[in-house]
C-alpha cells in the first residue's frame, strides 16, 4: 500500500471520506477496482474514533508577548493554536509533503506556472456563524502580502502580484512561473479568516475544528468544539487546552501524573525515564526541524566570512548529536535542508569539527577578544546544554565563546532576529523555495541571519520558476553550496520531532511537516477511556 492509499484508508477509518470519494481518488492513483474496493472495506472496519473528553497539552514555547494574530504568530504555542482555530486552503500529507484539498477543493495552473486557478470549498462557515467566501480568502492573502501586517509570510507572498476573485475562483498571478504554490499555501501563517481580518486579526475566527473560548498570552488557552465544523475526520475530543510550559521537568511531571495527555519538545536526557512511565508513551518523528546558532551578517564581528566560517568549524556537531539529542536526530550541515525535502541536494561534503581550520580562519578574520553568544531554555531542547558544548570546542580552537543565557519569557520578541549571535530553532516547511523564501530572501523578515544577497535571490528566482527538476536540483544545490560557504546559519544537528503522550492518547499522526503532527495535533488525536 502506497503512502497516499494509506493517507486515504486512515480518512475512512476516521470518518473524513465516503465511499464513492474514496473510490474515485484511489482509482486515479492506479489502485485497481478489487484492491481499492477490499481497502474500503478492511477502513471502514477499523476502529471508530471515540468522541469526547477534555485534551490537555503542556507545550513548551509560550510568552507573555504571544498573539494571536496569525500573521505575528511565531512561538510553538501559538502555531499549535493557530492549526487549531483556522484552515489554511491547501494541507500537506504527513509522510510526502504532497499539497491536498482543505478549504481549496483543486486547483490548475497555465503551462508556465504563472496563473493558478483555486476552485473554494462551498458551504463552509466561520465560528461566527457567517459563510466564508471567496471575498474572505481573497482578502486574508491581500493582508499578509502587506507590509503592515508583518506577516511571517510576507517574503514568499511578495511574488504575487494578482490576488483576484474571478468568477468565484481565487486566481493567483506570480512574477513568475512556481511549480510549488500550492504548497506555499500551507503555511500556518495564512488561515482563512473574515474579510481576512482585516477588521480584527486577533479576533481568532477560523474555520477550524475548534473555536478560542480564552487567551491568556504564555500562561494557557481553551478552545471549545465548532459545531459547524465542515470536516468530519477531526476534533474529536469536546474541548481542548494549551498550557504554556517552559520548563522541561515541570512538562515531565505534568505527564507522568496524568495532569495533560501529551507534552512537546522532551528533552534526550529524560527519554530512558518516560520509556520505564508506565503511562507514558513516546511520540517521535523525523523531519526539517533543526537547532541553529544565528549570526547576524551585516552585525560586527559577524560581517567577516572568515570569523563565520571560523565558528562553524569550531562546533563539534557528532557531540551534539549525541549528547544533546540522545541520538534522535542527524548531522547538519549549516544549510536548512535535508532528505526529508524533494530535490535535497545530495553529495555536498559534510563539514566536520576541526580545529585548525578553525584557527585558520579565525586568525584569518582578525577578530580579537570574546564573542557573545546568547542563549535560553526556550531556544531548543537542551540550548543551553549544546551552548556550553559549543564554548568548549571552541576553545580548544582558541575561540573564547561568552554564554549570556536569556529569560524564557520574551526571547522569541528581545533576542531571537534582533541580537546578533543567538541560539535558534526552525521548524519545517512544505518545498525548499518556502523555507528559503521565508527565511533567505533578502527582503524576509524573517531572515534572522541577515543574509542578503542579490546572486542568491536571484537564484532563487529562477529554481522557483524552473519545471525541469534536475535543472531546479542543481540550482538548489547552488543555494545549499552559498549559505553553507557563505551564510550566518551553524546548523549542527537536525532534530527528531520527540514529543511523548498518555497512553490514553491515540491516533497521534507521525507528520513530517513539523512538530505536533504538523500542529494539528489536537485535531487529530482522540482520547482513550
Amino acid at each position: 500500500m502506497s503512502e497516499f492509499t494509506k493517507y486515504l484508508s486512515g480518512r475512512v477509518t476516521a470518518g473524513g471520506m465516503n465511499r464513492r470519494e474514496f473510490m474515485g481518488r484511489a482509482l486515479a492513483a492506479g489502485v485497481t477496482l478489487a484492491a481499492a474496493d477490499a481497502m474500503f472495506a478492511t477502513s471502514a472496519m477499523a476502529q471508530t474514533p471515540k468522541k469526547g473528553g477534555h485534551l490537555k497539552l503542556g507545550l513548551e514555547g509560550g510568552s507573555s508577548t504571544d498573539s494571536i494574530d496569525p500573521a505575528s504568530a511565531t512561538s510553538q504555542v501559538m502555531f499549535v493554536a493557530v492549526r487549531t482555530w483556522g484552515d489554511t486552503l491547501v494541507e500537506t500529507h504527513p509522510q510526502t509533503r504532497k499539497p491536498l484539498p482543505s478549504l481549496a477543493e483543486s486547483w490548475t495552473s497555465s503551462p508556465d506556472a504563472k496563473i493558478w486557478t483555486f476552485k473554494i470549498r462551498k458551504g463552509v462557515k466561520f465560528h461566527d456563524g457567517k459563510e466564508m467566501t471567496i471575498d474572505d480568502v481573497v482578502a486574508t492573502l491581500h493582508r499578509h502580502s502587506d507590509e503592515k501586517s508583518k506577516s511571517g509570510a510576507l517574503g514568499m507572498m511578495k511574488s504575487l502580484t494578482k490576488i483576484e476573485n474571478q468568477n468565484g475562483d481565487l486566481v493567483i498571478t506570480l512574477d513568475q512561473g512556481n511549480a510549488d504554490m500550492p504548497a506555499l499555501l500551507t503555511d500556518y501563517h495564512l488561515v482563512i479568516q473574515p474579510n481576512g481580518g482585516m477588521d480584527n486579526p486577533t479576533a481568532a475566527i477560523g474555520t477550524g475544528a475548534y473555536k478560542v473560548a480564552n487567551f491568556q498570552a504564555g500562561v494557557r488557552m481553551t478552545f471549545e468544539k465548532n459545531p459547524n465544523d465542515w470536516r468530519a475526520d477531526r476534533g474529536y475530543v469536546d474541548s481542548v487546552e494549551l498550557i504554556t510550559m517552559n520548563d522541561a521537568t515541570a512538562r515531565v511531571a505534568a505527564l507522568t501524573s496524568g495532569q495533560v495527555h501529551c507534552i512537546n519538545r522532551v528533552d534526550p536526557k529524560t527519554v530512558n525515564l518516560l520509556k520505564r512511565a508506565p503511562n507514558v508513551q513516546l511520540l517521535t518523528t523525523a523531519g526539517g526541524g533543526h537547532y541553529v546558532f544565528i549570526m547576524h551578517c551585516d552585525t560586527a564581528p559577524f560581517d567577516n566570512n572568515d570569523l563565520r566560517l571560523a565558528l562553524k568549524y569550531a562546533i563539534d556537531r557528532e557531540e551534539m548529536v549525541k549528547r544533546i539529542l540522545g541520538g534522535y536526530g542527524s548531522l547538519g550541515n549549516d544549510f536548512p535542508i535535508n532528505s526529508t525535502y524533494a530535490l535535497f541536494p545530495d553529495g555536498i561534503e559534510q563539514r566536520k569539527y576541526d580545529p585548525d581550520k578553525a584557527k585558520f580562519h579565525y586568525k584569518k578574520s582578525g577578530h580579537d577578544g570574546s564573542i557573545l553568544m546568547r542563549t535560553s531554555e526556550v531556544a531548543f531542547p537542551g540550548a543551553v546544554d549544546a551552548s556550553v558544548l559549543f564554548q568548549q570546542s571552541a576553545k580548544k580552537a582558541g575561540i573564547n565563546l561568552e554564554i549570556k543565557r536569556e529569560p524564557a519569557d520574551g526571547y522569541w520578541t528581545n533576542v531571537w532576529n534582533k541580537q546578533p549571535f543567538s541560539a535558534s530553532y526552525w521548524g519545517s516547511r512544505a518545498t525548499q523555495d518556502q523555507f528559503y523564501s521565508g527565511a533567505y530572501l533578502s527582503s524576509a523578515d524573517w531572515n534572522d541571519t541577515r543574509f542578503k544577497r542579490p546572486d542568491f535571490d536571484k537564484l532563487l528566482i529562477s529554481a522557483r520558476a524552473e519545471l525541469d527538476e534536475t535543472k531546479r536540483k542543481d540550482l538548489y544545490r547552488q543555494m545549499a553550496m552559498m549559505v553553507r560557504d557563505e551564510g550566518g546559519t551553524i546548523l549542527p544537528m537536525f532534530n527528531d520531532f520527540v514529543n511523548a503522550g498518555s497512553k490514553k492518547l491515540m491516533n497521534y499522526v507521525q507528520d513530517i511537516g513539523n512538530d505536533l503532527s504538523n500542529g494539528y495535533v489536537a485535531t487529530r488525536v482522540w482520547l482513550d477511556a
